[in-house]
């Protein structure tokens, strides 16, 4: 490609001449420079491109762009004043301008972004669409499935996956949005026709210095949209219910609690912990523009959990903005089985054993709120305190663990530092587990800490009885939590089938015993 043209659609500031090439490739790692490259100088947060600019020239770089001008470099540098977001428009335009040949829907919260991008999948593929989706876990063009690095993928690696999806003739993708791609700008110049908002909790406040700047990154995805676009949003959560009169998209919005938006849920069962519900389209509602909906329609999920109502919302939406019928997304989301590790049953006999990814405390809430509303003896609660989080993320979360137990007869929680079964990012440390157990024992609870988690969830079994609840909670310390408590079962319950046993475990990727 043409240097001239491919840098049209950014902004230079200054440039330091040199030969010029055609551009064959881009890339904003040194080692993944190949002859013809034009290298893009990103400031990470362990390092800096601009430190690695001469060996990318030494392996073929025949351009650069830069924030500094570097010394003793004989190819052009064009200086920018932010490099993420030349590295995305450089990208949307070395690959053609991917995104504005699919329909693209962005997925922005801080708990429920994977499973509702995956019930949005759910619907695309019920309609028999040619899909792509990107997130944690995978990112799947049409039939063919990798492995995730990011949750959202540098820029330049997400237009060269819209580039493969729209030759691989797929029509509609749905993607996870993270906050720190949206202060990255890992998602720019992405052209998106719908973007949702679910939820916005206090996490990563670490990566983002506070509460608030992740906020403000959050509801960027938001706040930036374009009148041509739809932003659908959960009048439920007071952070995104702001977001409704601070963004120039036509909104459409839903509550189960508030009763405001363009589309309420009413008759909500969680008796057996999968819901039941009915959806109701008010008079004038945005569905109404793209295809004649019934007023109201009743919705069975197969995956558990009050958090699965709000994110089954939000691809509802998503699907009626698309007019798609009403028979088409019920039997897609009844069918569909869920995510891992996201209020996931992993095993019903007489008794249940669910896992779930205890992150923050919104998400905490919404898992809590679920089994006050389930029907069962006593409930038992193995925990994994966050490693490597710091104090105020482990206070939250104990401190709304502790509000709830209460309300829950919970009077123990038994907590594990899962020591052999974290990486050393996530190692707990002495001052997590400390506030930890602080917390729990001001508010009188109970608690029994192991180092190990095989330990722990032993003890949690030993505790369980006929009728009994026993929820496997937490982050990278309970990824294995799942694998360890059936194979546990397994010996426990010679008399039952091993394939029914481990039948969740399947599928799965996080936390496999080997």
């Amino acid at each position: 490609m043409d240097q001239g043209k491919l840098l049209e659609g950014i902004t230079v500031l200054e440039t330091r001449a040199g030969k010029i090439q055609p551009v064959t490739g881009l890339a904003y790692h040194s080692d993944r420079v190949s002859a013809g490259s034009l290298f893009v100088c990103i400031k990470g947060y362990k390092t800096d491109g601009h430190l690695y600019l001469k060996q990318a020239v030494e392996n073929g770089a025949v351009a650069s762009v830069v924030e500094e001008f570097q010394e003793n470099i004989d190819i052009p540098q064009y200086r920018v004043a932010d490099s993420r977001e030349a590295l995305a428009a450089l990208a949307d335009s070395f690959y053609g301008h991917p995104s504005k040949e699919l329909n693209i829907t962005g997925v922005t919260a801080t708990n429920g972004k994977t499973s509702t991008t995956y019930m949005i999948n759910a619907i695309f593929e019920e309609q028999g669409l040619k899909s792509g989706l990107i997130g944690t876990v995978i990112v799947k063009i049409d039939d063919r499935i990798h492995p995730a690095e990011l949750t959202t993928p540098e820029s330049l690696d997400l237009h060269r996956y819209l580039r493969q999806m729209a030759d691989k003739k797929v029509s509609h993708v749905v993607m996870e949005v993270s906050s720190s791609a949206l202060e990255l700008k890992r998602v720019g110049s992405v052209d998106f026709n719908q973007v949702v908002v679910n939820n916005i909790s206090r996490e990563h406040i670490d990566l983002h210095g506070s509460y608030e700047a992740y906020v403000k990154a959050k509801a960027s995805l938001v706040r930036k949209a374009r009148e041509d676009q739809w932003a659908v949003i959960n009048l439920d959560n007071h952070q995104t219910a702001l977001l409704a009169n601070e963004t120039r998209a036509r909104t459409f919005t839903y509550g189960l609690k508030n009763k405001l938006g363009d589309c309420v849920v009413s008759d909500l069962d969680l008796s057996t912990g999968r819901a039941r519900f009915t959806v109701n389209l008010k008079k004038n509602n945005p569905a109404q523009l793209f295809a004649s909906q019934p007023d109201s329609f009743p919705i069975e999920l197969s995956v558990l959990g009050l958090h699965s109502v709000y994110n089954a919302m939000a691809a509802i939406l998503v699907a009626l903005l698309h007019g798609f019928p009403v028979e088409n997304i019920q039997k897609a989301l009844r069918k569909f089985r869920g995510v891992e590790r996201r209020f996931e049953l992993i095993f019903e006999d007489d008794y249940m054993v669910l896992d779930d990814h205890f992150a923050n405390s919104g998400n905490i809430d919404v898992t809590l709120e679920t089994l006050q509303m389930m029907k069962y003896e006593k409930l038992h609660l193995v925990y994994a305190i966050r490693g490597s989080r710091g104090v105020t993320v482990n206070r939250e979360n104990a401190e709304t663990l502790a509000r709830w137990a209460p309300k829950l007869g919970l009077d123990k929680v038994i907590a594990t530092i899962s020591k052999s079964h974290v990486s050393e990012k996530d190692l707990v440390s002495t001052e997590e587990q400390q506030v930890f157990e602080n917390v729990m024992h001001e508010a009188g609870i109970k608690t029994e800490i192991y180092k190990e988690l095989p330990d722990a969830v032993a003890r949690g079994l030993a505790e369980t009885s006929p009728g009994d609840v026993l929820l496997l909670a937490g982050c990278q310390g309970m990824d294995y939590g799942a694998s360890i408590c059936l194979e546990q079962i397994h010996r426990l319950r010679p008399d039952l089938p091993k394939e029914k046993v481990f039948a969740s475990l399947k599928y799965r990727v996080a936390g496999i015993l080997s």
